[in-house]
């Protein structure tokens, strides 16, 4: 006999089902990312058609039945209105839900994940931030919560802490300037060495906290690139779409 129960929880894609229904996927505080049928959530008038759509973030009753949940109701406290209405920050938003999508799985511990989604996007509207800085944020985040991503505190050969100028991610960190010969490795600014550790380190919650320079955002940039290529095994279809129509390209 099946229950329904509440779940906290960000809409992460959606897809048409038959006449009227949808099928979408859910980033939950409880049960990490999960399936559900939001029936009647395409036709007119359903209290379900503006929370079956992606960004939606609250409360979702469910009904759960041996195979497959389905939506009972909900009860949002965020549609991000403000993100959906500009091109450029909606693909970014888009963007990010693709990477949640893909590092997350059903039943497993995703409260991180999800914090970090929810704070990114809300970065996203602060026109005070560049959407650039909040991507590289987010990225290494993400990353870093699913537990691989470079080792940016020593030296990967003399251990050493100071003097770190080159990163090698096919090697999986730092090298300083003594131990860097040899090795594929990229340059890495002092001031966007400490970013990266920043990003590493910093609680959720204190991660849009700060800004930086063009050239120091630029490092970044080539730092992130090299990580997706490495850790991330995924074309996404909103970075593209960003790269085609925003002039962005790869900075390695």
């Amino acid at each position: 006999m099946g229950q329904t129960i509440v779940l906290t929880g960000m809409v992460l894609s959606a897809m048409p089902v038959g006449d009227y229904d949808k099928r979408i996927t859910l980033l939950t505080r409880e049960r990490g990312k999960i399936s559900a049928f939001a029936r009647g959530a395409r036709k007119q008038g359903s209290q379900l058609v503006a929370a079956a759509n992606p960004f939606a973030f609250g409360e979702f009753e469910l009904y759960e039945g041996r195979t497959s949940y389905t939506v009972v109701r909900a009860g949002i406290s965020n549609y991000f209105r403000e993100l959906v209405d500009d091109f450029e920050n909606v693909y970014y938003g888009f963007y990010f839900l693709e990477i949640a999508d893909y590092y997350t799985r059903e039943n497993a511990d995703e409260l991180h994940m999800l914090k970090l989604l929810y704070q990114s996007l809300r970065a996203l509207e602060k026109e005070s931030l560049p959407n650039r800085l909040v991507r590289c944020v987010f990225e290494l985040k993400a990353m870093v919560i699913n537990g691989e991503y470079p080792d940016v505190f020593s030296c990967m050969e003399c251990k050493k802490e100071t003097e770190l100028s080159w990163l090698d991610v096919n090697q999986g960190g730092m090298y300083c300037a003594s131990c860097k010969k040899g090795h594929d490795a990229i340059p890495v600014s002092p001031s966007a060495l400490y970013a990266l550790q920043y990003i590493i380190t910093s609680t959720i919650e204190k991660l849009y906290t700060f800004t930086v320079s063009g050239e120091v955002l630029a490092s970044l940039e080539r730092v992130l690139t090299a990580c997706r290529k490495r850790y991330l095994d995924k074309t996404f279809k909103s970075l593209k779409v960003l790269e085609e129509n925003l002039g962005f390209a790869d900075f390695l």
